[in-house]
């Protein structure tokens, strides 16, 4: 399969891009996600990034703040933690 390029959405919902193009929503999320592997990967080092932050002794909200994400995201990313690396 052949690797494709997201286009960006330019802060306008799914919704809104597939009334202006005249497609279903379904083709707009199709044409502006990130392919599996490159959001999984990114999603990865968001981890590792948080975990980093946490062990330099920051908090939750100081790091959802530092990594662009939400409290919950960082919660989430601590608390799946492998039990051998905490």
């Amino acid at each position: 399969m052949a690797t494709r390029e997201r286009i960006p959405r330019n802060g306008l919902t799914i919704r809104e891009l597939a009334e202006r193009a005249g497609v279903d929503p379904r083709t707009i999320k199709r044409w502006t996600s990130d392919p599996r592997e490159v959001y999984l990967s990114r999603a990865e080092q968001r981890r590792l990034r948080i975990r980093e932050l946490r062990e330099t002794g920051l908090s939750m909200r100081t790091i959802a703040n530092e990594v662009g994400c939400s409290v919950g995201t960082v919660h989430n990313a601590l608390k799946d933690q492998p039990e051998d690396e905490s």
